[in-house]
């Protein structure tokens, strides 16, 4: 960003490693939601069983790095924020849906600047030991963007399933700065984005998807569409076949003869293969809202 505004650019590091969303957000923000107030209560039971004299407060305690580290910094003026955060939630990502856009709006109005522009980082492929946890908190994450002014920097083809930490962190930062130089300072003609799932048509035994974002065209590497499923009415999902046409992907299978849902890359360590031609991949989805059977 420094080199295409011509501007310094600073930065405020607050950071704590494996800490969960519930720690930055006012603790009179969680009192206002049921999601919110499980955390305290879970923490008023943990003080109850501590030993006499011991407060078992840590980065995990709700609210303790909202107190700690954020709300100091409440008098300097920002642009805007990035965060990458999730894994400590990925088992609670229904509570994570409400308290993640809770906590920016909670910030932002403390901050009293507007809506300022909020870039956050979808979870990387990671084979967590949980099936499919840390995949539905990346489709959570997606659905957050449906909050005014926010950004979210896709790597699904930049993680490694072995390692929770990994190494290439340089296109995750150019990626949330493409959001930032379309967004926040109104560059043209700039593909912040890969592909984001817009919407869903049936169409005999075929699932149409459509994507936003495809840039100058939609696009796999090392052949088809992957890591697409199918379900009917049975809510059973099976390996599709998938293919481009223009700004859909076309899915179906032998198995499914009345389509009514689509998932793309739900599994935790999926590296799937779909982009736009500008090279940003998609962002892993469902179309459905059926309960997860856990």
């Amino acid at each position: 960003m420094r080199a295409e505004l011509d501007i310094p650019v600073g930065m405020i590091h607050v950071s704590w490693g494996g800490s969960p969303v519930e720690s930055w957000i006012n603790t009179d923000i969680l009192e206002m939601s049921p999601e919110g107030q499980y955390y305290l209560d879970e923490y008023e039971n943990k003080k109850a069983m501590a030993k006499p004299g011991i407060i078992p407060r840590n980065h995990r305690t709700p609210g303790s790095l909202y107190n700690g580290m954020l709300h100091p910094l409440k008098p300097f003026g920002i642009r805007g924020a990035i965060w990458y955060q999730g894994e400590a939630n990925r088992n609670h990502f229904e509570k994570y849906e409400i308290l993640f856009p809770a906590m920016i709006q909670n910030w932002r109005c403390e901050w009293e600047q507007g809506e300022f522009p909020f870039y956050f980082v979808q979870l990387a492929p990671y084979a967590y030991k949980e099936p499919q946890m840390g995949a539905w908190l990346r489709d959570v994450q997606r659905r957050c963007l449906s909050l005014t002014n926010t950004g979210m920097a896709v790597t699904m083809d930049i993680g490694n399933p072995a390692d929770i930490h990994p190494k290439n962190k340089k296109d995750v930062g150019e990626r949330l700065a493409l959001w930032a130089l379309a967004k926040t300072y109104d560059q043209k003609d700039l593909v912040y984005s890969g592909p984001l799932y817009n919407s869903l048509e049936i169409k005999e035994n075929t699932a149409i998807v459509q994507f936003s974002n495809i840039g100058s065209g939609l696009v796999s590497r090392r052949g088809r569409p992957s890591h697409f499923e199918i379900a009917g009415d049975d809510r059973i999902f099976y390996p599709a076949k998938a293919k481009i046409n223009g700004s859909t992907v076309v899915v179906s299978s032998r198995k499914v003869k009345e389509p009514v849902a689509v998932r793309y890359a739900c599994h935790n360590s999926d590296e799937p293969n779909l982009y736009n031609r500008e090279g940003l991949p998609a962002a892993s989805f469902r179309t459905d809202s059926w309960e997860i059977i856990r």
